[in-house]
């Protein structure tokens, strides 16, 4: 399977089915790389983001590409990258969108995926590809 689930949080989340999701997800996208999904607290993600963004303070989630996707010299890799995602933080988020932590985790799942695939939310157009892979995600969560 290209998922590779890492537990680093003291925060209870439904893993299986997290795990069966993304999976399914990643099928469709047809991704055979192993994506790695760490789930984290909000200390060590303030500690990524100011490493990386140099910003001192925690977010939802980051994504670590093992890869530059223009770069076509490069060997082919078995994975693709590395999300990160505070469950702290999509805790909080979860409440404020009325839905669970394990649709929040989902959701920020398929935002660092689409990252890891080369896109980026610089402009309207490439900010509706990221709403459409959060609502994809979800549906294969529904098709469970």
């Amino acid at each position: 399977m290209p998922l590779e689930l890492i537990m680093q949080s003291q925060q209870s989340v439904a893993l299986e089915l997290l795990e069966q999701s993304l999976n399914s997800y990643l099928n469709s996208l047809k991704i055979t790389q192993i994506v790695s999904l760490i789930l984290i607290d909000d200390a060590q993600m303030k500690e990524f983001n100011l490493r990386d963004r140099g910003i001192d303070k925690s977010t939802d989630v980051l994504s670590y590409p093992l890869f530059e996707p223009d770069d076509i010299d490069m060997p082919k890799i078995e994975q693709l990258g590395d999300v990160f995602i505070s469950l702290e933080t999509a805790q909080k988020q979860a409440i404020e969108h009325k839905h669970s932590l394990e649709d929040e985790v989902l959701v920020l799942a398929a935002h660092g995926i689409t990252h890891l695939r080369g896109f980026d939310h610089d402009s309207p157009e490439n900010w509706q590809i990221f709403l459409s892979e959060q609502k994809i995600v979800l549906e294969h969560k529904n098709a469970i």
